[in-house]
């Protein structure tokens, strides 16, 4: 009994020290999120494709990592792995139609403990209510890109307009107006931008209308020199967009006075198109540039929009103790492979991007090429805030790459692990490791693997697994794979599969 008076008497004087920590010597933290942004329509990354000159100043402002890969490329799981510093085989979310586990621990809770503010704005995906935070206004599922339904705690709030624009009001009346200003805080402000559908505000409708995007050298991809399920999935961009993708009918979120402003820059393109009859490679490559174009415009509207959030922050005086943080829930297609959304573990959708500004403690224009994962986030968040990571978090803190110290102990290779099959667009489940110059992948149902050397073959064209010349780093490379799947505590996947036959808009149909 009096053991257990001491710790109380001494955990209520830590409680009562930690009021007293001077605000300015916690940061606040902004976390901007969006959803399937790849790296590659990110101009601090070398885009071909656009300019993102807001997303820029981050980087050049901070720090850039090349080489931030996801543990499971698809929405829901990766804002758990955020959440909780844990792969989705712990944290429970192994794909996109599970409920998350709110009453687990976070990232977000333990801030709360510590003395911060917590709040989420925007986009969340996990299908339970927040848990964590002091304020939240979420999307109601997926949401739509035109008059959005936000939840709050107790209540609903239709808004009406663009929902990217709408997210960053939010966020910029709860900075003003909604805090403590005498507390550290943890803004969340997550977008639902640039993912499918692809709807830009008025603002950008017109955006690129001139210029032709330049196609990727694999858009007409074969899938030859693989494993036979990167040729049997539903996510091509010849057969799997429809007529909402490709903006041949208006958003059903519209109103009507937003419908007649859109049908008087999309009817005519679309009048055009019809005119032109295209069939062939030809449709192939004009699906491609209406898609790509749109996807681009949702990111100008994103990029717009965190210029009016570092905007606030400067002139608000906040921006000298904020981490601004800017990563996306995973990577994406843009015509890679011939195709659109993620999933895979092939390099674009395993690679997400990572650009973190911290003034006065990361040097401008930084680069950073350590093997760093969303896995890092939860413990790199409470390290910012002082607060220790739990043991059972499986991430580690990117805090002391920040200034350039790579740990000697860093990574070196990362594992990956998708579930969700059957299900749409019918990317077969599987699990591999990455390292600096080589990747093994293991469709596990089939009983089939890939091998790509990342140096020689970039664009993953060529699988040289079964190559005698690379039958000894085949073996190390498993060797690696099952050390990762024991330190990680990955159990064997024993759900049941089944056939996925994919639609005209890759979703699955019953077999005959």
């Amino acid at each position: 009994m009096t053991r257990m008076l001491i710790l109380l008497a001494a955990s209520t004087l830590l409680a009562g020290c930690r009021q007293y920590i001077p605000t300015e010597e916690r940061p606040n933290i902004v976390f901007i999120f969006t959803d399937d942004h790849t790296a590659r329509a990110l101009s601090a990354y070398g885009s071909v494709v656009n300019e993102t000159p807001n997303l820029d100043r981050i980087a050049q402002e901070g720090i850039r990592f090349d080489r931030c890969l996801v543990t499971n490329s698809i929405c829901a799981p990766s804002r758990a792995v955020v959440l909780t510093g844990k792969h989705s085989h712990l944290n429970g979310q192994l794909t996109n139609g599970q409920r998350f586990d709110g009453s687990q621990q976070t990232f977000p809770k333990l801030l709360q403990a510590a003395g911060y503010q917590t709040s989420i704005i925007g986009k969340w995906h996990l299908r339970s209510a927040p848990t964590g935070f002091d304020h939240w206004q979420v999307l109601r599922g997926q949401g739509p890109y035109y008059n959005p339904l936000f939840l709050t705690e107790g209540d609903t709030l239709r808004m009406e307009g663009y929902t990217t624009n709408i997210i960053t009001d939010l966020a910029l009346e709860w900075l003003q107006s909604g805090r403590d200003p005498d507390k550290p805080f943890m803004l969340m402000y997550q977008h639902k931008a640039p993912h499918r559908e692809w709807h830009p505000g008025p603002d950008h409708y017109n955006l690129y209308e001139d210029m032709d995007i330049p196609e990727p050298p694999t858009l007409f991809d074969d899938y030859t020199g693989r494993a036979s399920p990167a040729a049997e999935q539903g996510m091509t961009i010849a057969r799997h967009l429809d007529v909402t993708d490709l903006k041949l009918q208006a958003p059903r979120s519209m109103n009507e006075a937003q419908t007649a402003a859109w049908e008087a820059v999309y009817g005519p393109r679309n009048e055009a198109f019809h005119a032109a009859n295209l069939e062939g490679d030809d449709l192939t490559r004009w699906k491609y540039q209406r898609y790509v174009k749109e996807y681009l415009r949702t990111v100008a509207g994103v990029d717009d929009n965190v210029g009016r959030l570092l905007g606030y922050l400067d002139e608000s005086g906040l921006a000298d103790n904020t981490v601004v943080i800017y990563s996306s829930d995973q990577g994406w297609y843009l015509g890679e492979h011939g195709w659109y959304d993620k999933r895979w573990m092939y390099e674009e959708s395993l690679l997400t991007p990572l650009l973190v500004r911290w003034p006065g403690k990361i040097t401008p224009g930084t680069v950073s090429d350590a093997m760093v994962s969303n896995l890092d986030f939860a413990a790199t968040f409470l390290d910012l805030a002082g607060v220790g990571a739990p043991a059972d978090m499986q991430g580690r803190s990117l805090k002391p790459l920040f200034t350039g110290e790579t740990p000697e102990d860093w990574r070196t290779s990362h594992y990956y692990h998708y579930y969700e099959y059957p299900a749409v667009h019918c990317v077969e489940r599987h699990y591999g490791v990455r390292t600096k110059t080589h990747k093994l992948i293991y469709y596990y149902n089939r009983d089939e693997w890939e091998l790509f050397d990342l140096t020689d073959d970039p664009m993953e064209l060529r699988s040289v697994y079964g190559d005698s010349s690379y039958q000894d780093l085949a073996v190390e490379l498993k060797t690696e794979l099952e050390r990762l799947r024991v330190h990680y505590q990955v159990p064997d996947d024993d759900r049941p599969t089944g056939p996925c036959i994919p639609n005209e808009r890759g979703v699955p149909v019953a077999p005959n």
